[in-house]
């Protein structure tokens, strides 16, 4: 190398660590200026401002403004909170023991888990709680009502409570404790040779519950096929989705990389253990609501072809967060890296609206291979190989769920019925009586498409009169049209109500078997296994 090359290449590095030094100057410029004006805007608020302010509750608005801009899952916890944070990521930690919601003014037992402290203490799905340690839970949010009723396993809390049916209130002494919440709540045979897994959250023991489910499958006779159900599962623990993998992956196979701003940080995944099952066609089912884990464990499926993947585009969650402590017992919950799968790509959304994904058009996606070179794309969850439109309930069927009314009227009917037919076989039989709870309810269906006419009427965003009248009439008609919604979605309507009163009897493990019945989803699953043919050209 000439010395004018020497020279040349010399002041070239030296430029480039200049450049380099001047944009960390500049950045570390731009910190303190911004720093100094925040500073100067509180000063000027806590001087002048015509009102008192409380700085805590001022400064926590800020930070909170402020991760809030960058993704739905930076989170800033501060110290009123941190208690709250800790009892809720303890696996320890429990509080009722059951799913609860508000409904008629005051928090009501929606599904006690099995065998939980709800269960135990003699509470049952309509239970309606009036008191928590003498504290009254009138108007109260679930969030409230969690807070005041949280506590360390082993310790009490007193309720006073009112249930269907009853006039009066009962006192009730419920002991916190452990709820085992089933992460494979249902496992079976949904045709004479095809398996049927259903994991619902990637909590610890997922990995050897399916393992185990499929074993005892295997031990049925004949398995041409297995569905592995993923819908409306939100993720959870990393290891699990890993060695769930493996159960249909070899040994040794790199499953997830992690990449974010720190290179040093940035890690790899493989199966450790022997595989279980690396031949038995598999069918993956997804929906808008599987996340994280289960998109892991879905796109590496796709990516290495070993199973067909039916349903909807996943949520799009490819972001692994981490908790900095950040003084004064507050603590940072940040996004510090991504996702990969095997095929290189992030199922990470790129696009977020009120906090949620936003789907984005697959002429916008990057291209990647799978092992046996099929097209699939990045950014928004994992794109299924058989897409399914997504079901919907209609409009009034919705609206009996939202407004609790056939959680209502099941309450009344279990209080008549100590034991029914098993998940299956369970046929509900009293529609006209069900009917007639709804026709001497105090609630009124009107559909949406009236609430928006009236509401253009009542704003007065039309002048005509003509026009007026117009949409008047459409108004009244819309809701006319819909008088015998009742008998029209009938069958879906008793789809829900047997859901409902199955989860009284048999919990989660039976409502999860009872749903398969008229799941057409689940039947294009069993489709596609019995058609081998087709099942390996999708594959190939």
């Amino acid at each position: 190398m000439s010395g004018k090359f020497k020279i040349l290449s010399l002041a070239g590095v030296l430029l480039v660590g200049m450049s380099a030094i001047t944009l960390q100057n500049d950045k570390l410029f731009e910190i303190t200026k911004n720093i100094e004006i925040f500073v100067n805007v509180y000063k000027a608020l806590n001087t002048d401002f015509v009102d008192e302010l409380d700085p805590g509750e001022l400064m926590s608005t800020g930070i909170e403004a402020m991760v809030g801009s960058l993704d739905p899952y930076t989170n800033y916890i501060s110290e009123s909170k941190i208690e709250s944070y800790r009892l809720s990521n303890q696996n320890k930690y429990q509080g009722f023991g059951a799913i609860i919601d508000t409904l008629d003014q005051y928090i009501t037992i929606i599904e006690p888990y099995k065998d939980g402290p709800a269960m135990k203490a003699g509470l049952v799905a309509g239970d309606q709680i009036t008191s928590i340690n003498g504290q009254n839970t009138k108007g109260r949010s679930v969030e409230e009502v969690n807070a005041i009723a949280m506590g360390a396993p082993g310790t009490t809390v007193n309720l006073k409570v009112k249930s269907t049916g009853d006039t009066s209130t009962k006192e009730i002494e419920l002991t916190r404790g452990e709820t085992s919440i089933p992460n494979v709540p249902y496992s079976g045979r949904i045709a004479d040779n095809i398996g049927y897994i259903n994991l619902t959250t990637f909590t610890q023991g997922g990995y050897g519950n399916i393992k185990r489910a499929l074993k005892d499958l295997k031990l049925e006779g004949n398995l041409d096929g297995v569905v592995l159900d993923l819908r409306f599962n939100g993720g959870g623990l990393l290891v699990e989705a890993i060695d769930i993998c493996n159960i249909f992956v070899e040994k040794d196979i790199e499953v997830v990389t992690t990449k974010g701003k720190i290179k040093d940080r940035d890690q790899s995944f493989s199966t450790r253990r022997p595989v279980e099952d690396p031949e038995i066609p598999l069918v993956v089912m997804i929906n808008g609501r599987s996340a994280s884990a289960s998109e892991i464990v879905s796109g590496v499926m796709q990516d290495l072809d070993r199973g067909v993947l039916i349903g909807q585009r996943s949520f799009g969650k490819g972001l692994v967060q981490n908790t900095k402590d950040v003084g004064y017992n507050s603590k940072l919950k940040l996004t510090t890296s991504e996702y990969y799968i095997p095929s290189r790509r992030c199922i990470q959304a790129v696009e977020y609206q009120d906090g949620k994904p936003v789907d984005i058009a697959d002429s916008r996606r990057s291209k990647f291979k799978t092992k046996n070179g099929r097209t699939v794309l990045d950014g928004g969850g994992v794109t299924p190989d058989i897409k399914l439109p997504k079901p919907e309930l209609a409009e009034y069927t919705d609206w009996l769920k939202e407004k609790r009314i056939i959680f209502k009227y099941v309450n009344q009917y279990v209080l008549a019925h100590d034991s029914i037919a098993e998940p299956g076989d369970f046929v509900f039989t009293g529609y006209d009586e069900f009917k007639s709870f709804v026709s001497k309810g105090s609630w009124k269906f009107v559909p949406e498409v009236t609430t928006s006419l009236k509401d253009i009427l009542e704003k007065k965003k039309v002048s005509d009169n003509g026009v007026k009248s117009q949409l008047a009439t459409l108004a009244a008609e819309a809701e006319t049209s819909h008088t015998n919604d009742i008998d029209t979605y009938k069958a879906e309507i008793l789809r829900e109500i047997e859901i409902e009163i199955i989860s009284r009897y048999y919990f989660q493990g039976g409502k999860a078997k009872h749903k398969l019945n008229g799941d057409s989803e689940i039947q294009e699953a069993i489709n596609i296994l019995n058609d081998q043919a087709k099942y390996k050209k999708i594959l190939s």
